[in-house]
């Protein structure tokens, strides 16, 4: 792999950041702080809340906006001020809602409301799958709860998921697309931590890599001087449009077949593991980044 460093570098938190059990080795968090000293801008591009991406930035020393909730909020995670929050057209959200509803489902529906002392709202706690009942478990102070969500979402929504086995998710994807494709950006994923798939609803256009062009935009950065590191198909918008996009040997599939290198599993450090060489840090025998995607 050439040693050109790029501008810009941004990193998916679970399944690439973290290890297998949703840490960061002291290896990762070395390596990522050897490129941020080494000038190169580090931009943590997550699906996870606000809130819970605050632990990671914190731990590698990140002080740029982070990109959470699949771009649809991006926040300072020193002051906690937004710089960008997705918002659905007039009525969209509310029509995606009733979807849902009619097809026996249950939506999370976030509003930037860190300040407020919770994150989302949902329209009970022993709702909907049981993947989605472990999150509501397991988050419940972060919770508002809203009986009439599905009817009258807050105005400040500016993103939505439901949870729930994955030919089920796919059946609400297909059935949300063809009735809001134009006005929404939908996608089903495993979920990094609870059972079942996530289908995860945004306004059109927002993606990570939507919100990696904002910063690059601020710092004069092109999409060729950036690299992007992820694992599933939320990340593939940004590994497609970046100047480099890297897959973890852990990757979905589709994610690697997309991807221009595919490096380590996140078990083996394979973040760490594609800076170090970057930086030309001497790695050990049988740990270099592998070569193109399919």
């Amino acid at each position: 792999m050439t040693r050109m460093l790029p501008r810009l570098l941004a990193i998916d938190i679970d399944g690439t950041l973290t290890t297998p059990q949703h840490d960061i080795s002291d290896r990762t968090a070395a390596a990522v702080g050897e490129a941020i000293a080494a000038g190169i801008q580090v931009v943590l591009a997550t699906g996870r809340r606000y809130r819970d991406s605050l632990w990671a930035a914190e731990r590698l020393g990140v002080t740029l906006p982070l990109i959470t909730t699949a771009g649809a909020l991006i926040k300072d995670p020193t002051h906690h001020t937004t710089q960008f929050r997705a918002a659905f057209a007039d009525g969209v959200l509310e029509g995606v809602l009733g979807l849902i509803d009619a097809a026996g489902h249950e939506a999370i529906v976030y509003t930037d409301s860190f300040s407020d002392g919770f994150d989302f709202h949902c329209r009970g706690f022993e709702i909907g799958s049981e993947g989605l009942r472990s999150y509501l478990a397991s988050n419940r102070s972060l919770a508002r709860l809203t009986p009439t969500l599905h009817q009258q979402p807050p105005a400040d929504s500016f993103a939505a998921f439901c949870m729930g086995p994955e030919p089920a998710m796919l059946e609400l994807e297909a059935a949300i697309s063809a009735s809001f494709g134009e006005a929404t950006s939908v996608h089903v994923m495993r979920s990094p931590r609870y059972r079942g798939s996530l289908c995860e609803i945004a306004p059109a256009g927002v993606t990570k890599w939507s919100g990696i062009q904002q910063l690059a935009a601020a710092f004069g950065i092109s999409a060729a001087d950036i690299w992007a590191v992820g694992d599933d198909v939320n990340d593939l918008p940004m590994l497609r449009n970046a100047g480099l996009g890297i897959a973890m040997g852990n990757a979905d599939r589709r994610v690697q077949d997309a991807a221009d290198r595919v490096t380590a599993a996140n078990d083996a450090d394979g973040l760490a593991v594609l800076i170090e060489e970057l930086l030309g840090v001497p790695q050990p025998e049988g740990q270099r980044t592998a070569g193109s995607g399919g």
